[in-house]
């Protein structure tokens, strides 16, 4: 029910009481889409890029998380590249804890499970950090959030699933034998660029016969 409840606080907020939005919305979107970046802040451009990473990092754990529960992952994953936290609050709020993990990885999770993935994230998210950090025009970008629905959300949308990470991130820990509780503390700590690092450190999940774990079964 808390999943549920922040669903549709940000879905009223988005639609209700965040900023309206601006003429060349779609614009701003099809540039930033594209690559056509002149003249848009640096900032406003490190953020739209980070949305598209932030999916991937959830990917890394969701679908593994979802080959355990009865409502499978992949559809709000892929749903998430283009809506973030609105489509990822739902699974979370329909899944069930779920430690364990039995049955074979697919091709797809041995996928999510390689290193090179986590490191890839990480250095993305530090070059978009940077980025934003040495040539944002942050002024801006404060007077762009308070003026554009688009900026405003998709800001919010971003500590949403910076927030939200270690929901999954405790029973990833677990599937893999790990404990430590400074963990969760630590990702968080680093916005993208921790959850990054987690799934380029993380010990691979070992595969069993289907039925010997206990958690929530096919």
């Amino acid at each position: 029910m808390i999943f549920w409840g922040l669903w549709l606080g940000f879905v009223l907020y988005a639609f209700i009481l965040a900023p309206p939005d601006r003429p060349d919305t779609a614009d701003l979107i099809l540039k930033l889409s594209t690559g056509a970046w002149e003249g848009i802040n640096p900032t406003v451009i490190a953020l739209f890029n980070a949305m598209g990473l932030w999916p991937m990092a959830y990917a890394a754990l969701a679908l593994i998380d979802g080959h355990g529960q009865k409502q499978r992952a992949w559809p709000f994953v892929l749903v998430s590249f283009a809506v973030g936290a609105f489509a990822l609050l739902p699974y979370l709020a329909l899944r069930q804890p779920n430690p364990h993990f039995s049955g074979s990885k697919s091709a797809l999770l041995r996928l999510l499970e390689a290193r090179w993935l986590g490191a890839a994230l990480t250095a993305g998210a530090i070059a978009l950090a940077s980025f934003a950090l040495l040539k944002g025009d942050w002024l801006n970008f404060w007077q762009q959030w308070q003026t554009s629905r688009f900026i405003h959300v998709m800001s919010l949308d971003f500590c949403a699933l910076w927030l939200l990470f270690p929901v999954l991130l405790r029973d990833d820990m677990a599937r893999r034998g790990l404990s430590q509780p400074w963990v969760p503390a630590a990702v968080l700590a680093l916005p993208l660029v921790g959850a990054g690092l987690y799934l380029a450190l993380r010990p691979t999940v070992e595969e069993s016969p289907a039925g010997e774990g206990v958690g929530v079964g096919e």
